[in-house]
């Protein structure tokens, strides 16, 4: 049975190429909104952090309904770091529309996003967005996008895609370069001519598979995918199996069935082939788990998520200040937290260490793990991480591997020698190097991950901010060899209290200082950069000593240089192996990993002379 009144869609492009604006578009004109409703932009990044930072951290489901056709949209992440979320979302629809920016064409990720569409057959539209840009090129683009299609291997059937132009901002789409569009139609049409209806044994034995899991405190885990075979109902009795579990066999009820319309989910009653589903009340659903019918346990495969390349740990906070402004503090809070995050990412790993204070969490990027600490950290929760570190292999040889990066690299000409540079400091190696028109180079550069760690604040200071760098994970190569993190020592606080702006005026010819007055120190916390490699120890809660002695301009106001104040990822990126940086729902602090200035000292001796 083919269901031609349902179209299963992906929208899949590099970050920032438009594709929530573009889903907002489609929402507005296919009359979801109310004409005289206020609506946000990016209406599809609901989360806090996604609205801040305009990205799209998590996968989202909406659906529209054009000429009484329902068409579902999985409006997916574009960051690198966010990966998993993509290359799982895939196996619940018929095809995808590539989002290309018509200015910056073919990028890492679009290179990403569509290897797995190709892999798994899926047709795709070709939507060049933003086509209203002053500096845009859709001719020159149109051919980067075929030539990428030739490099992933794409079948004639594939290469023979529709493409579209389009500008979300605009509202309006376009077959024809020459003809601007009103509406968004012309898209809407290609939609539903171009990606095939899902299709499937209505009559068969229920088989579901859960392509993504969502988290409502209220009702517990809830879990989206679409119905491959027969139909599944309220109440209906079923089965829990998993492909890369054999041993998998849980009876469920199923309690709660949703579908999407819009932004919201709707109460069902039954849902048939192709629709995709929301299903609440089974506690122990996991990703990748198929829900089947009691007589037939027939598990869906579902391909392995890509292995995570960095890790830090996590560790309770045991500094003088610790729990005074953080409300989840223990191990057995950090804990519960980090294994629940599980519910919903699928590319992190969560693991135990010898030490019942720290956690091993590894992700697939500093991005991916600094939103987990912000989130963590806006929830109330305090402790203390580590240096992001990269995850290493051996072949059968027994020889070291570590993870690899290609960095695309868009820089104003007269930068890109000093971009160069830093980047053979760190290992890396200038693979591809053209001169554009319009006055920018862009380098592509395979460089070790660890290379990258700490290394995006420096870009964008080298290139005065006008600097767009792009990484994709490009497998493991041979280690490389020892790489110097920082080229700066730190100043560290030799006893505790508060700072004062006596003290701090004393520190601030040492470095740059990152707290003001009035801040609680204490023996062992990082108060600044300083200017030489070596660390110097400073007591900045040191006061004027008073004398009777009174001299003309003795007690005139002192000047304070402003402290550099770092963001999360920025103090990730500060950090070095010795150090720890303290996250509180109110402060960030660094401080070495031994407070104790003696024993700092033994430590360092004995790691010279082994």
């Amino acid at each position: 049975m083919i269901r031609e009144d349902v179209r299963n869609i992906a929208i899949i492009a590099h970050v920032d190429h438009g594709k929530t604006t573009l889903v907002d578009e489609l929402l507005k004109q296919s009359g979801v909104f109310r004409e005289n409703q206020e609506v946000a932009e990016r209406v599809m990044d609901s989360g806090d952090l996604e609205r801040e930072r305009g990205i799209t951290i998590l996968s989202k489901n909406t659906a529209v309904f054009y000429k009484n056709t329902k068409i579902n949209i999985i409006d997916t992440p574009g960051h690198a770091d966010f990966g998993g979320e993509v290359e799982r979302v895939l196996k619940m629809v018929n095809g995808v529309v590539l989002v290309v920016d018509a200015f910056e064409g073919s990028m890492p990720q679009t290179k990403f996003v569509l290897r797995k569409a190709l892999e798994l057959n899926l047709p795709v539209i070709v939507c060049i967005n933003k086509i209203d840009r002053p500096e845009a090129r859709p001719e020159e683009v149109i051919d980067e996008v075929l030539e990428l299609f030739l490099d992933l291997d794409a079948s004639d059937e594939q290469l023979d895609c529709p493409f579209v132009f389009a500008s979300a901002k605009g509202g309006y789409a376009t077959l024809d370069l020459h003809s601007p569009g009103t509406s968004m139609e012309p898209l809407f049409e290609t939609i539903l001519n171009y990606i095939p209806a899902p299709s499937g044994d209505e009559n068969g034995p229920t088989q579901l598979l859960i392509s993504t899991i969502d988290y409502n405190e209220y009702v517990g885990r809830i879990g989206v995918g679409k119905v491959d075979r027969g139909t599944i109902r309220v109440n209906q009795e079923c089965v829990l199996v998993n492909h890369h579990n054999p041993d998998k066999m849980q009876k469920v009820k199923i309690s709660k069935l949703y579908e999407f319309d819009g932004l919201n989910k709707v109460d069902v009653a039954e849902a048939g082939i192709g629709s995709i589903v929301a299903i609440s009340g089974i506690s122990d659903l996991h990703i990748g788990d198929t829900i089947c019918a009691v007589d037939c346990p027939d598990p869906i495969p579902f391909q392995k998520i890509s292995e995570p390349t960095i890790s830090m740990n996590f560790i309770v906070n045991d500094s003088p200040l610790a729990g005074q402004e953080g409300k989840y503090v223990t191990s057995r809070h950090i804990r519960d937290r980090l294994y629940r995050e599980l519910n919903t990412d699928v590319s992190l790993r969560v693991e135990d260490t010898q030490d019942t204070d720290t956690f091993k969490v590894s992700g697939r990027g500093e991005l991916h793990l600094s939103i987990l600490i912000e989130t963590m950290r806006r929830e109330g929760y305090e402790f203390a991480v580590s240096k992001a570190e990269v995850i290493y292999k051996r072949d059968e040889n027994g020889k070291l591997l570590e993870p690899m990066e290609l960095a695309y690299i868009d820089v104003p000409d007269e930068y890109s020698g000093t971009v160069i540079q830093k980047l053979s400091l760190r290992k890396g190696e200038l693979r591809a190097m053209n001169v554009g028109q319009s006055g920018n180079t862009r380098l592509e550069i395979s460089i070790p991950s660890r290379g990258l760690i700490g290394y995006r604040g420096d870009f964008m200071t080298d290139t005065k901010g006008n600097g767009v760098l792009n990484t994709i994970f490009d497998g493991y190569g041979p280690y490389k060899g020892d790489l110097q993190y920082r080229t700066t020592g730190s100043l560290i606080a030799f006893e505790g209290g508060e700072s004062v702006a006596y003290g701090l005026f004393n520190a601030q010819d040492r470095g740059t200082l990152f707290i003001a007055p009035g801040e609680k120190v204490y023996s062992g916390m990082v108060i600044g950069q300083s200017a030489k490699p070596e660390d110097i120890e400073l007591n900045v809660c040191k006061t004027k000593h008073l004398t009777n002695t009174r001299a003309s301009g003795s007690d005139e106001a002192l000047k304070l240089t402003p402290p550099r104040i770092l963001s999360l990822e920025q103090a990730l990126e500060f950090i070095d192996t010795d150090e720890l940086l303290e996250v509180t729902p109110k402060s960030l602090r660094i401080r070495k990993k031994i407070l104790d200035p003696t024993l700092r000292k033994r430590a360092a001796f004995k790691k010279k002379t082994e």
